[in-house]
């Protein structure tokens, strides 16, 4: 995950946990060259994805990201690349959109529901809304046929409307969907006040998953849905927060230095900086393992005998409380039980070389 702004953002949301500690000058030619030619030679197949972050990566301008673009077409060495850009949209114009278009990179846009839930937390630094700034970029993506989806956190206020979020977020014209849990402890491992609670998440979930199994499986994907079928037809779970280990989701910030993870951007987790060092050499390195493992390692005994386990793993470490499990423990448990029939009629289906969406037509 690059974040070539670092820090630097034009919003000032109410639960960002990447508050701006210093202004970092954003991230300068030799170290873009870099990061893109190390990246690349670490990969070892022949497909190369690169993500872009922050803060608030258009900051950077767009002659940066033209100038990324030249530099993996140089050192691609017959590697496919692509490109994951992840923006909370109210600077996106005509320019960034047909650049997009043009160059295949998939745009993740923030949005958190309609106008009242969005705006709710989703600021400008003068504290004026921005909905409607979101919704005009992404008319403008869907004008230029640009891939997107919708990063959705998921909060203390708007977790309260699963059913009148889902209806409204699938009709804007993405067939994908992240719903992300905003989880912050304070220093004695307790949820804050914008934190969505075990309960409201687990009935979100469970509210959302009862919509989208009747009327849109197979035209709405929804990650964690997704994940969950996959590790119920065999498959290791897609999402970082919810695999067996952590490590390899390397979070680089503007100056080269290269940390743990977007969630771990501590000194104490700086594995260095590749002007030192190669991404490569410290992927390898004993400390990036043994971060790695910690998550399986630390598990809480009540984890390891819980028969969800394999679908969640404990979630991430960041989430747990001073039980030693996640705060969202109770809500992972509620959807995941809730879903399991479900789940495994979609699996007995794909097993049998049928679709999924016929345990639509079953339930009605």
């Amino acid at each position: 995950m690059a974040k070539p702004a670092s820090s630097r953002c034009n919003l000032s949301c109410r639960y960002c946990f990447y508050l701006e500690k210093q202004r970092q000058p954003v991230m300068d030619d030799a170290t873009l060259e870099q990061f893109i030619r190390q990246h690349i030679e670490a990969q070892p197949g022949e497909e190369v994805q690169f993500a872009w972050q922050g803060g608030e990566p258009t900051l950077c301008g767009l002659d940066f990201f033209r100038r990324a673009a030249a530099l993996q077409r140089r050192y691609a060495d017959g590697k496919r690349i692509h490109n994951a850009f992840q923006t909370n949209g109210v600077l996106l114009n005509e320019a960034w959109c047909q650049f997009f278009h043009d160059n295949g990179w998939l745009v993740g846009i923030s949005l958190d529901g309609p106008a009242d839930l969005h705006d709710a937390c989703r600021v400008s630094r003068s504290g004026n809304a921005t909905h409607h700034k979101v919704l005009r970029a992404i008319g403008m993506l869907r004008a230029c046929r640009v891939e997107f989806n919708l990063l959705v956190v998921v909060n203390s206020h708007n977790g309260e409307s699963p059913r009148r979020m889902y209806r409204y977020l699938r009709e804007l014209g993405t067939a994908h969907i992240q719903f992300i849990p905003l989880m912050e402890l304070d220093d004695q491992r307790r949820p804050d006040d914008l934190s969505v609670s075990a309960a409201t998440w687990g009935r979100f979930l469970r509210e959302v998953f009862d919509l989208w199994v009747r009327e849109d499986i197979g035209r709405i994907f929804i990650q964690l849905f997704d994940s969950t079928l996959g590790v119920w037809s065999g498959y290791a779970p897609q999402m970082c927060s919810l695999s067996k280990t952590c490590g390899h989701a390397f979070a680089l910030e503007a100056n080269g230095d290269l940390y743990q993870c977007d969630h771990y951007v501590y000194p104490q987790h700086l594995l260095g900086n590749i002007h030192c060092e190669t991404l490569g050499e410290m992927n390898l390195s004993a400390r990036a393992v043994t971060f790695g493992e910690y998550k399986s390692t630390s598990l809480a005994p009540a984890c390891r005998r819980c028969e969800m386990l394999r679908l969640c793993h404990g979630d991430c470490p960041k989430h747990r409380d001073e039980s030693g499990k996640s705060a969202l423990c109770a809500g992972y448990l509620d959807f995941f039980t809730h879903s399991a029939p479900y789940m495994k009629a979609m699996r007995d289906l794909i097993r049998l070389r049928r679709s999924p969406a016929e345990l639509m037509a079953m339930l009605r």
